[in-house]
């Protein structure tokens, strides 16, 4: 009833519930009335998947739209979606500057998830612009998510977004069982308890398959020596460089930096060098030694660097119905439909439990739900593990307990008494410079250059959590308003200031409205 017309809604529906089935159908509705549909997912390894089902159900002509193509076809699938011919286009966040010229849907699928925000040069939403441009067009956008962001529960709860509810997984399919396990005074194989290698044992038995995430690359994040207490650092981050064992090197995930794995400590001289803490590299290495009968299939950004190498995996586990043990990154958290996965251990939840940022526990219970998501989706029972050393944590008994919908209230209410987003608008200049000095200079010049009004509030100047990255110093201003209004009014004006501050020379800057982080 509402296609033709602008109208967002929020499609919440429990992971496995049949989201994809309702995009389906809306997309049919689109096409029989002769019209085009844009349909976002977060990331490029879910655009094959989702563009197979659409074939496979729609028999419509559909062009896929993201950056891993070549130009070429880039530049096609964009030109009939401008003439029209193109009836679906599938794409990542980019797609959104497609071309409609008989618009008559949008869709965000995973619309919580943070890849629809470009972080460098030109900044945006996908999600905020699919609403704009949904209005421009007059038709309606719909987002769908298992965990939806904050700032859409808000956007319902004031009556701008029209909620649509999928409670309930079809059929046999039933919720997984999800158990905390308390890593305190347990003997650790490289991180992993004696509970979560005995249900990983118990899974690859029943000739099913077992999940165990871990969002950190490499072999170990940190490379030490017994003997002195050194450990190996970027030089231009003052970071702790990341063993990768399989390329002998350490690397910064933060600048890129490389350098070979030394044989001796170069402070002390003695061979006493020791790896800390568990990538995913060391948990397949760990996995591989316990089940030597079982595949074990690492799924990263190292290991998924060919063209095609991630929907290759994910089409060789969909088709094969035999045992084996995926370990991965953020990568394997979302949207993957895997019939024969039954377990999914998250092997270190504690790092978004102690974070300085406010949307760390928003992140983290996403991810447990949506981790928790991928283990049975078919017939089979689905069991989920948590590793933890606070496994009182509030936020972490209330997802057991409630679910995602009651932690969400709770984090919301949290965020409207601290005047956070979404009951607050934010606005930070971020800076980077050679010299620290310079940088200083810049920031209190900036500050200083903010036209005044007593609705919007500065915090800082002050160093960014990572205040050098490849050898630059950064840092950053934050501005703060109760109103969107306010501080929309003023950002113009403070544009111009900075680019004619005398100090701008030599100092890379850029203000990032509504940063979903502020690193």
């Amino acid at each position: 009833a509402s296609l033709g017309r602008y109208q967002p809604f929020l499609l919440d529906g429990v992971t496995g519930s049949g989201k994809t089935e309702v995009y389906i159908a809306l997309i049919e509705a689109v096409l029989a009335r002769g019209e085009q549909a844009l349909l976002l997912v977060p990331e490029i390894g879910l655009a094959p998947q989702t563009a197979d089902r659409l074939r496979a159900r729609l028999g419509a002509r559909i062009e896929v739209l993201h950056s891993n193509l070549a130009e070429g076809e880039r530049a096609r699938a964009w030109l009939r979606a401008r003439a029209g011919s193109a009836q679906v286009i599938l794409g990542t966040r980019s797609a959104i500057f497609t071309p409609l010229p008989k618009a008559g849907l949008i869709i965000v699928d995973e619309e919580h998830d943070g890849a629809y925000k470009q972080q460098e040069g030109f900044r945006y939403h996908a999600r905020d612009l699919a609403l704009v441009r949904a209005r421009q067009l007059g038709v309606p956008v719909l987002l769908g998510s298992g965990t939806p962001s904050l700032e859409s529960l808000a956007n319902v709860a004031a009556g701008r977004y029209h909620p649509l509810l999928l409670r309930a997984r079809p059929g046999a399919v039933h919720a997984p069982e999800v158990t905390i396990v308390d890593m305190r005074a347990k003997r650790l194989d490289h991180g992993l308890s004696p509970e979560l290698l005995a249900a990983v044992a118990e899974t690859v038995a029943r000739g099913e398959q077992a999940l165990v995430f871990r969002n950190r690359r490499g072999y170990a994040p940190v490379l030490a020596c017994d003997g002195c207490g050194w450990h190996a650092d970027c030089p231009r981050c003052e970071r702790p460089l990341t063993l990768h064992a399989a390329w002998h090197r350490l690397v910064c995930h933060h600048c890129d930096f490389r350098q070979r794995l030394p044989t001796v400590c170069p402070a002390c001289g003695v061979t006493a060098l020791r790896p800390l803490g568990q990538g995913t590299e060391r948990i397949e290495e760990a996995l591989a030694r316990r089940f030597p009968a079982v595949p074990v299939l690492r799924v990263d950004r190292e290991t998924t660097r060919r063209r095609d190498a991630f929907e290759t995996l994910l089409g060789r586990l969909r088709e094969d119905t035999g045992p084996a043990i995926l370990v991965g990154t953020q990568m394997l958290a979302k949207g993957h439909d895997l019939p024969n996965l039954t377990l999914a251990a998250i092997a270190g939840v504690d790092e978004g439990l102690l974070s300085t940022d406010f949307r760390a526990t928003e992140r983290l219970a996403q991810l447990v739900v949506q981790v928790a998501g991928r283990a049975g989706r078919a017939a089979k029972p689905g069991r989920v593990l948590l590793q933890t050393r606070q496994p009182q944590h509030p936020l972490l008994r209330q997802l057991l307990a409630a679910g995602y919908a009651a932690a969400a209230t709770d984090l919301l209410a949290e965020r409207r008494a601290a005047a956070l987003p979404p009951y607050g608008v934010q606005a930070l200049l971020r800076a980077d410079a050679r010299e620290r000095s310079t940088l200083d200079a810049f920031l209190a010049a900036a500050a200083a250059a903010v036209p005044p009004s007593p609705e919007v509030h500065i915090a800082g100047p002050m160093p960014a959590p990572m205040a050098l990255r490849g050898g630059r110093h950064r840092g950053q201003l934050l501005l703060e308003s109760a109103t969107r209004k306010a501080l929309h009014a003023l950002l113009p004006a403070w544009q111009r200031a900075l680019a004619a501050l005398p100090g701008a020379r030599g100092v890379r800057h850029a203000i990032d409205v509504d940063p979903v982080d502020l690193y």
